[in-house]
């Protein structure tokens, strides 16, 4: 009598260890992307009931100015002082169309810097100032802070 070999059985159970594998590699993905992805410095934006929809904030080519809880100042992610913000923002709005500055103030930042910074943001001519606030989230039994 001849040998002759069998096939193994078939096995029915499911092999989730490719699965596993690729879910650890989007996870690490993720985690590694996701800070990129704040644009700006991360400030802690004044809530607002009702805000104003304000798209093209999230472009590259926006005109941003930060204002920190210690009330340093950046402009595009550069520090700046208040009397170079007026010169700075008027070379980087000369030759625009969308004539926009956005402010991002902290929410704990003094209410005097905020009106000092949009004083020299007009002084530099522009045509529209957007605040840029988070949305307060609606909940069943009312506003969540």
């Amino acid at each position: 009598m001849a040998y002759k070999p069998k096939a193994p059985e078939t096995v029915s159970d499911i092999n989730v260890t490719p699965m596993v594998d690729i879910m650890l590699v989007l996870l690490i993905i993720f985690m590694v992307i996701t800070p990129m992805l704040t644009k700006g410095l991360p400030v802690d934006l004044i809530r607002a009931r009702n805000p104003r929809p304000m798209p093209d904030d999230e472009r590259e080519d926006a005109v941003e100015i930060a204002i920190t809880r210690d009330g340093k100042l950046y402009l595009k992610d550069q520090p700046v002082k208040l009397d170079e913000i007026a010169s700075k923002v008027k070379d980087l709005i000369s030759g625009r169309l969308d004539k926009t500055v956005y402010v991002r103030a902290d929410s704990r930042a003094k209410y005097g810097d905020v009106t000092k910074v949009v004083d020299e943001v007009r002084a530099a001519g522009v045509d529209s100032l957007g605040l840029i606030t988070q949305t307060l989230q609606r909940s069943a039994a009312g506003i969540t802070p």
